[in-house]
């Protein structure tokens, strides 16, 4: 009988389908990977701490407000802490929010599909006439235009989604770095491992979204909606921030005449895993943001590491760039290892093929992807 596993791949990234068959990772395993994607992920986790809590605040807090001047200070506003967000002197929740907004834009998943539904109309519409109660420029604005509430409380259910997704992922990386430090981390395989295991484990975990107004709690999406941790935000996610991503501004044209955007969304190839690290740091670079965050909490053994390096910290952000793509091959890995159709161990000849047409199809999507670079 013929060995799928054996048989050869006409595929360009041929070599990577091999080692996701043998159970291996998209990166490299060497000791300065797993060194590298497991510091940059304590990081992460720190800043992904930060930027979960902000959203969820926003969403439950700052649901309906026209102008929140003061949505980044999670309820606890200070002449002090006003100087220190005008000096630039903390977390860039723009970041996040450049995150959700891009993940709303592409849609997909049973949220995206739950905001479009009479259900969630009837839920919203009972919150808005709660919320506007005693106040009647707001009344007379949602008479005027009926669907504009509703818009909003579209995207708070966003700035939940991704922050209970966050949430998870943040506790996910900090306790994979404090696995490492224990000394139970020493391989990519593992480090894959370590996030599939809690990407698995978390799967069904419901996403809802309640507001409470006066002393009345109302649900915006209830438990029975169904929606879930993994098929709801984590693969939305993935397709939208991983993937597709958005075109950055001074590094490609918008002049419809240029065509150097796709007409179509589902052909953008400007996410995580395509990016080049180089132009961070520039004006209009959104990762940039998220670089600026993780710098002040590399742990000291990753720091040194960039400090030797041929330019030290002159760079530095685009180094941290560089690494944190290689983690986020890592957490591609895990996910689509945790979304193959059948085990990797199975000796059924047809559920062989299933897996190798499945990972041929990630694959594809990767070719023009930074793959090669990573692992150079």
């Amino acid at each position: 009988m013929l060995n799928v596993k054996n048989k050869p791949v006409n595929h360009p990234l041929s070599e990577y389908i091999q080692r996701l068959e043998n159970g291996e990772a998209l990166l490299k395993d060497t000791p300065e990977n797993v060194l590298e994607v497991v510091g940059i992920l304590k990081s992460y986790g720190v800043v992904l701490d930060a930027y979960s809590q902000n959203l969820i605040y926003i969403a439950e807090h700052q649901f309906l407000v026209i102008f929140p001047f003061f949505k980044y200070f999670n309820g606890k506003v200070s002449f002090s802490k006003l100087l220190h967000h005008w000096w630039h002197d903390r977390i860039n929740f723009e970041y996040a929010e450049y995150c959700m907004k891009t993940m709303m834009w592409h849609g997909g998943g049973g949220l995206d599909a739950y905001l479009d539904t009479k259900e969630f109309q009837e839920l919203a519409k009972a919150v808005i006439t709660a919320k506007l109660k005693n106040d009647p420029l707001m009344q007379g604005l949602n008479q005027l235009f009926p669907d504009f509430l509703i818009e909003q409380l579209r995207v708070s259910a966003y700035y939940t989604g991704l922050g209970q997704f966050w949430r998870v992922m943040a506790d996910m990386f900090l306790s994979l770095s404090d696995r490492y430090d224990q000394g139970e981390i020493k391989s990519i395989p593992q480090v894959v491992d370590h996030i599939k295991t809690a990407l698995v484990a978390d799967a069904v975990k419901p996403i809802t979204y309640a507001v409470k107004i006066r002393d009345k709690v109302y649900d915006i999406i209830p438990k029975s909606a169904g929606l879930t941790f993994l098929a709801d935000t984590a693969i939305p996610y993935v397709e939208a921030i991983f993937f597709r991503g958005t075109p950055f501004m001074g590094v490609v044209s918008y002049n419809a005449q240029a065509y150097q955007i796709p007409p179509d969304q589902s052909r953008f190839e400007y996410g995580a895993l395509y990016a080049d690290p180089l132009p961070i740091g520039g004006a209009g670079i959104p990762p940039t943001l998220l670089m600026q965050d993780m710098r002040h909490y590399l742990p000291e053994y990753l720091h040194n590491i960039y400090r030797r390096s041929l330019r030290g910290e002159d760079d530095l952000r685009v180094k941290i760039c560089m690494s944190f793509q290689k983690s986020m091959f890592c957490v591609t890995t895990a996910a689509i290892l945790g979304l193959l159709p059948y085990s990797l161990d199975t000796q059924d000849l047809d559920e062989k093929k299933a897996n190798r047409v499945y990972l041929q199809k990630w694959l594809d999507r990767l070719k023009n992807s930074q793959i090669l670079i990573v692992n150079k």
